[in-house]
């Protein structure tokens, strides 16, 4: 522990002393990892964790200062594992950074053709209203970078064209498919039945049942979105990032839909692709206008 003070003591006599361009880019870069890692861990279980252990850290300064031998010998003890610790601790938001770093690397799913996408956008929302209508509980989820393998392992592989019939008449209660849930990747509806993991969040109300909970708990770990549809009361509500957004309406399912099969790709392949394509119709163009001159 002690070799960790005289790190960050040398790293501060470093800044005041002799700072030089590449310590003012070191020091940018930490900030921002700091920074980072704070608001990903802000209203989750992991701040309180995080404060835990600074106020760890504090204590030990202090024991040290005072010449508490004993309470600092403990706590230099604790703290000497502490990235052991912190790697038990922060499993899950850990494995969330990871994988958000390696969604980038990754292509969408979704269609570039817009009548497909405009078909898929109609089927799906006359099937949640449908079922709402209904009061038919329902639970579809939809893949977007994060690979959703695991779960479709779960279930029952379909590979299905997306329609609103064959969706309503899975979810049909009585039916070998409908406890569980939808994934869907593109156009295809790929696997029913899938098992998804409860979220454990302490700010789910109680009149939410099982089905919410397993949307959340997928939407916490992927970048998954997950349309509910309650049985008790046919409310229709989403889940993405972590966060439930309740009574959705026709328009509302719209166009979260256009958002997420409308938007362009973001890979690096797709934006070198599309520079491509202007140059050749910006030349393509620039000799037409010039025979015409001509």
């Amino acid at each position: 522990m002690s070799s960790f003070f005289n790190q960050i003591q040398l790293f501060i006599w470093n800044i005041f002393h002799r700072p030089q361009i590449n310590d003012v880019i070191d020091i940018i870069i930490v900030a921002a990892l700091i920074y980072q890692v704070i608001m990903f861990a802000r209203g989750t279980r992991a701040s309180e964790v995080m404060k835990g252990f600074m106020l760890l850290i504090l204590a030990c300064l202090v024991s040290g200062f005072l010449g508490l031998t004993a309470l600092s010998w403990v706590l230099n003890l604790i703290l000497s594992n502490g990235a052991v610790m912190l790697v038990i601790l922060f499993q899950p938001e850990l494995r969330r950074i990871l994988e958000q770093l390696g969604r980038g690397a990754k292509m969408e799913h979704f269609q570039r053709d817009e009548e497909e996408n405009k078909r898929i956008i109609d089927e799906i929302t006359l099937c949640l209203t449908n079922l709402s209508r209904r009061r038919v509980g329902a639970l579809i989820v939809f893949e977007r970078r994060t690979g959703l393998k695991d779960v479709i392992e779960t279930g029952t592989e379909l590979d299905s064209i997306i329609s609103a019939p064959l969706l309503e008449n899975i979810f049909e209660p009585n039916t070998p498919l409908h406890d569980g849930a939808v994934v869907i990747r593109g156009n295809r509806i790929i696997a029913g039945a899938c098992v998804l993991t409860l979220s454990e969040s302490s700010a789910i109300t109680r009149d939410l049942g099982t089905r919410h909970r397993a949307a959340l708990g997928i939407s916490e770990t992927t970048d998954a979105l997950v349309f509910i549809v309650s049985e008790e009361t046919g409310i229709i509500s989403m889940a993405r990032g972590g966060k439930l957004t309740r009574h959705l309406d026709n328009r509302s399912i719209n166009d979260i839909l256009a958002t997420m099969y409308h938007q362009p790709s973001t890979s690096i392949l797709s934006r070198v692709s599309i520079a491509a394509k202007e140059r050749l119709h910006n030349r393509l163009k620039g000799k037409q206008n010039h025979g015409g001159e001509e």
